[in-house]
């Protein structure tokens, strides 16, 4: 399987081996610090301040039906281009400390949240573990993390093709861009 380059190019501030990454962001409610896309927005500034992390680029925010259960609203989503000196388990951590800063609360499988954060590709690297399995498992039916993936990186390739030409990239069944 061919990802992209795993190594982005080092800086001048410390960082010497850099892994170009993608998170999958999603929410669909609202609490007493934000609505959906508020949540994802705050996610995105804070992975922008980060001390580990730089060059964060952020998709448009699209409008999504659930999966798994219907009785629950419609998510927003984006992903997120990001590179990082953070392990593949570290960045999984920062990624649950965001959902819990949202405060998320897990009420059912594939059920609403105020935040969820996916590690999508870690560079090329295959993870396969109890705890993490990079490319995010199911990525390829997943209009609302191919669309934003194809927005910010065309030319990226999974499982030896580039996203663009995996047809699900260009399905926007249930799909509408926000922003």
């Amino acid at each position: 399987m061919s990802l992209t380059s795993n190594k982005a190019s080092a800086s001048n501030d410390g960082f010497s081996t850099l892994t170009r990454c993608y998170l999958g962001l999603g929410s669909n409610l609202s609490n007493e610090i934000g609505t959906p896309s508020q949540h994802i927005e705050q996610a995105i500034d804070r992975l922008a301040a980060h001390a580990d992390i730089r060059h964060v680029r952020a998709s448009s925010l699209y409008a999504s039906q659930p999966m798994g259960p219907q009785d629950q609203p419609d998510f927003v989503n984006a992903v997120v281009e990001l590179d990082t000196v953070l392990t593949p388990d570290a960045l999984l951590d920062l990624c649950q400390c965001l959902e819990q800063q949202a405060m998320r609360v897990r009420l059912r499988h594939w059920g609403e949240r105020s935040l969820d954060v996916d590690v999508l590709l870690y560079g090329a690297t295959l993870i396969d573990t109890p705890r993490l399995t990079v490319p995010h498992a199911g990525i390829l039916e997943r209009n609302f993390v191919l669309i934003p993936l194809a927005e910010l990186n065309p030319e990226l390739c999974l499982f030896e093709q580039r996203i663009i030409d995996i047809p699900m990239s260009h399905d926007w069944t249930g799909l509408v861009r926000l922003s």
